[in-house]
């Protein structure tokens, strides 16, 4: 059998394990021990998806089975959110300067803060899913005071507010949400984020 975690061939010794479930739960447990756990699995070359999983689990072991793990840990989180955390303090800064550009032609720099603003946000939401696997690092983290998911259930309405402002080319409403709206959310992601790294 051959496994592969996080891209590293890993030797292992079979010994009472028979089925893919039995080395998986093995896996497991010293995964917990070390807070992390598994998010992907790949068996012979398929994904495995949630609703496979049981049935992957009862696939006898060969000599030819493959198996490749991804793992997250708690520490490789709390990483990502410190550097997230970073992005958005700088993002912060930037925001303020949007309305500005748009008045003075230009466009293409108020783009390109947007652009980092966007990808921000889809990182620190999918940095956030992952946390949701470990509730002791989740539930620690609070964004003025907010849990994360009511942090995002404020933040998303904003943001599309600010969508909205964007392709209705309202530069006053643009320059008042990215100011007083979005920039105090990224420093507070930032304050909530940097000291946990």
């Amino acid at each position: 059998m051959d496994l592969f975690v996080n891209g590293n061939n890993i030797d292992i010794t079979i010994e009472n394990e028979k089925t893919v479930g039995d080395v998986l739960k093995g896996l497991e447990e010293e995964f917990a021990r070390n807070d992390a756990t598994t998010i992907s699995i790949v068996l012979n070359g398929k994904k495995i998806e949630a609703d496979e999983f049981e049935e992957a689990s009862q696939t006898p072991l060969a000599d030819d089975t493959k198996l490749v793990l991804t793992v997250i840990s708690v520490a490789e989180l709390r990483e990502s959110f410190a550097y997230e955390g970073k992005i958005a303090r700088e993002i912060a800064g930037n925001m303020e300067q949007i309305p500005v550009q748009l008045q003075s032609g230009k466009d293409k720099e108020a783009s390109t803060i947007i652009a980092r603003l966007a990808d921000l946000v889809d990182s620190f939401c999918k940095t956030s899913s992952l946390a949701s696997l470990f509730p002791d690092l989740y539930n620690s983290i609070k964004i003025d005071g907010k849990d994360l998911n009511e942090f995002f259930s404020d933040f998303s309405a904003i943001l599309t507010d600010f969508k909205q402002a964007l392709e209705d080319k309202d530069t006053v409403l643009i320059g008042d949400l990215a100011e007083y709206e979005i920039s105090p959310r990224l420093n507070a992601i930032a304050d909530a984020t940097q000291g946990d790294a």
